[in-house]
C-alpha cells in the first residue's frame, strides 16, 4: 500500500473528498515524525509504537570496493507492532 492508496482509503471510508483525507494522512505522518525528532515515543494502542534507537558508530565495508569505512553514530526510527496488530496479521 502506498501513501496515495492510504489517502484514497481514508477518503472512501470517511466519505470525504481526497484533499481533506490527504491533509489528515499528512498531519498524522508529520506529527509522528516531529514527536520522534523530539525524542518522544509514539504509541498507537492496538497498532504499535514508534521510538528512536541509537545505532552506534561502527566500521563497515564498502560492498563495491571491499574497502573498510567508518560509519558514524545515528538515530534510526524503530517500530514495534502491538498485540492486536500481530494477532490480526497472524489470524
Amino acid at each position: 500500500m502506498t501513501k496515495a492508496d492510504l489517502i484514497e482509503l481514508v477518503a472512501k471510508r470517511a466519505d470525504l473528498p481526497k484533499k481533506p483525507a490527504e491533509i489528515i494522512v499528512n498531519t498524522i505522518f508529520q506529527s509522528v515524525t516531529e514527536a520522534l525528532d523530539k525524542g518522544e515515543k509514539v504509541e498507537l494502542r492496538g497498532f504499535g509504537s514508534f521510538r528512536m534507537k541509537i545505532r552506534e558508530a561502527r566500521t563497515a565495508r564498502n560492498p563495491k570496493t571491499g574497502e573498510r569505512v567508518q560509519v558514524g553514530q545515528k538515530k534510526v526510527p524503530h517500530f514495534r507492532a502491538g498485540k492486536e496488530l500481530r494477532e490480526a496479521v497472524n489470524h
